[in-house]
């Protein structure tokens, strides 16, 4: 299957929100190449599919807070444009199950390729947490089986750097 996006750029657009690892409207309508009104039309017309847990609206702090931070990062890599920053809407946020749902609301084979690439995204972001909640159980299992042995070590150190600081006296005739 050819890829239509890489991997890295969809990782970008995927944040941490409310606890839930969301897409927005804007970064998906573009991805999907359609307009974000249109996407949240298509999204308005079928409501029922799309559940609390599913898709949320932002509130404006969180708008705000996303927007200043979003602007920042494409100030850095020289890629702003106006549309980024001249929000109007506090945008929709998807849930991977909001995103999955989306390829049943927009039917264009683009949609549908796009979509496959998005959740193979988020099943790779959580495979590679996983790997990294596994690498910290056994680095934890380490430190404690080693603990023990270093501590034996810095208290041996210790003591010898105590000792230094506390010469004794001089041995001789008087």
């Amino acid at each position: 299957m050819l890829q239509l996006l890489p991997v890295e750029r969809i990782a970008k657009q995927i944040f941490l929100l409310r606890g839930r690892k969301v897409m927005l409207d804007r970064d998906l309508a573009e991805l999907y190449g359609v307009e974000t009104k249109a996407l949240n039309q298509a999204v308005s017309r079928n409501k029922e599919r799309f559940p609390a847990d599913f898709m949320f609206q932002l509130s404006r702090t969180e708008s705000e807070s996303l927007r200043s931070q979003i602007v920042t990062l494409e100030m850095r890599s020289q890629f702003v444009t106006a549309s980024k920053r001249n929000i109007r809407f506090t945008p929709y946020a998807f849930t991977e199950h909001g995103v999955a749902m989306l390829s049943s609301v927009l039917k264009s084979k683009r949609a549908i390729q796009v979509n496959i690439q998005i959740i193979r995204t988020f099943t790779q972001m959580r495979e590679m947490l996983m790997h990294y909640r596994d690498l910290k159980e056994k680095i934890e299992a380490m430190e404690a089986k080693y603990d023990k042995n270093f501590r034996v070590v810095f208290e041996t150190l210790q003591r010898l750097l105590h000792e230094e600081e506390n010469p004794k006296p001089p041995i001789s005739f008087r």
